[in-house]
């Protein structure tokens, strides 16, 4: 496209003689970015200009003929048959270029009362209410394959690590359900902030509003907001929608990184506790025997991306003066990449989970070694009426004998031997140490215990139920 052609379509040129061309046009210009809210930009200017015919600021019947007009627009877009042309500045301008050229001076009515600065406000947040929804689904989808798990794994012993170290026997259905009241902790930001950027700024024109008699209350209930904005010049300035769920998807993305380090480690040759499918694994290029579980580890990379966008959204607003600036054009890539990213890992890792299959052996075998049952053992005697401390200093000097014997668990203790160190134990105490009567003695809510573990199944799956998109 020649630059003629381009300074020609952008909605600013009057004001300027010579105007940026070529290298300089492109510099600014944000088609690549935007062009996906062209159903929104559409959606957002035929509310506007049926409100502009309606209030009297344009003749009703020219204000019918622009919105048949948008509306084909729309049509032709979704079927392919027009194509957004990358050389125009920006969507708003594109669109509107169109209803010139095929309106005359009609199209050029569309922009009364509405600067671009209210304009790409409006249409940012309609995608985000579109959009956002849609990932929320792939949380709900993303803990009830996980939750799939857990029904099968209630009573599937393994440990539960601190440091990274054998800590106290636990369930794979709990360990499951800890990654799922993440994922619904996620779930219920995504939610909180559509609540937040549920205020509609058009209207709100350039920073000052209008004189023209626009009904803001009319356009915000028929573009489906809760209320329009409260003050014009925050309307334009207000990026916090964004920074929120870039915020959001950072946390969740972090969650996702988190889970995924537990499969990579327990994929492992040391561990042998899951096997993810081979249609979820690579090969080495080099090594013929290797079975790499790469997704896992991607989606473990990939959380960086979403924390650095989520910084270069503070950089790029935390020195602007308040009302629109130019550099909040760069408010969008950097939220659409970490939504983007947060939408494949989920799915991702939904099958990555799905199909995996888990060795119980293996994991209850290493609930034998590391000492797991110390702690019970130590309440053990306090139930006999031993206080905590002096409890906990036996079952150390306990365990400390057994690593001296060689021995691997303090049930390889005779029980005159486990008497020299205190005269509470009783033949019962071997019972009350088993990886399984560990995990059943942690009853409270939030323990392990295989029907505390299947309560909260339930209750993530009537919170997700509740959740209406």
């Amino acid at each position: 496209m020649g630059d003629d052609k381009q300074n020609s379509n952008v909605l600013w040129a009057g004001r300027l003689t010579e105007k940026p061309s070529g290298e300089a046009f492109a510099f600014q210009a944000s088609i690549a970015v935007d062009k996906r809210l062209a159903r929104d930009d559409i959606n957002g200017s035929r509310v506007h200009v049926m409100m502009l015919g309606k209030q009297g600021i344009i003749p009703a019947e020219t204000a019918a003929k622009i919105d048949a007009e948008l509306a084909r627009i729309d049509e032709e877009l979704a079927a392919g048959s027009l194509a957004i042309d990358p050389g125009a500045e920006d969507i708003h301008s594109f669109i509107e270029g169109l209803l010139t050229e095929r309106l005359g001076d009609a199209g050029r009515m569309v922009h009364a009362g509405r600067s671009r600065n209210d304009q790409v406000a409006v249409d940012f947040k309609l995608y985000l209410k579109r959009i956002v929804p849609e990932i929320q689904k792939e949380f709900i989808a993303a803990i009830n394959t996980l939750l799939d798990q857990a029904d099968k794994h209630t009573e599937s012993v393994m440990p539960g690590y601190t440091h990274l170290q054998r800590a106290q026997p636990v369930t794979l259905a709990h360990h499951l359900c800890a990654w799922c009241a993440a994922l619904e902790r996620d779930l219920g930001r995504f939610a909180d902030a559509l609540v937040r950027l549920d205020e509609c700024p058009l209207g709100a024109g350039a920073l000052a509003g209008t004189g023209l008699p626009l009904d803001r209350e009319a356009t915000a209930a028929a573009l489906g907001f809760a209320r329009p904005s409260l003050n014009s010049m925050d309307s334009v300035a207000d990026r916090d929608f964004a920074l929120e769920l870039a915020s959001d998807a950072a946390i969740a993305m972090t969650h996702l990184s988190r889970f995924c380090e537990d499969v990579v480690i327990w994929a492992s040759e040391e561990f042998k506790f899951i096997n993810v499918a081979e249609s979820w694994s690579t090969g080495s290029s080099i090594m013929p025997q290797k079975k790499n579980p790469d997704f896992a580890e991607l989606i473990r990379g990939k959380s960086g991306r979403t924390a650095g966008n989520l910084v270069t959204l503070l950089t790029l607003i935390k020195g602007l003066p308040y009302a629109y600036d130019k550099d909040l054009q760069e408010d969008k890539e950097s939220l659409f990449d970490s939504l983007d990213t947060l939408t494949m890992c989920l799915r991702m890792f939904r099958g990555m989970m799905g199909s995996a299959v888990f060795n119980t052996e293996k994991m209850e075998a290493a609930c034998t070694g590391g000492f797991l049952e110390a702690t019970d053992a130590a309440e053990y005697l306090v139930c006999k009426g031993l206080p905590f401390r002096k409890a906990h200093e036996v079952s150390a000097l306990i365990v400390r004998d057994c690593i001296a014997a060689g021995q691997k668990g303090i049930a390889g203790r005779t029980l005159a031997e486990l008497k020299s160190h205190s005269e509470l134990f009783e033949d019962d105490i071997y019972k009350a140490i088993t990886p399984a009567a560990c995990v059943a003695a942690r009853r409270l809510p939030g323990g392990p215990a295989p029907e505390e573990v299947k309560r909260q199944i339930r209750i993530l799956r009537e919170r997700l139920e509740m959740i209406s998109l």
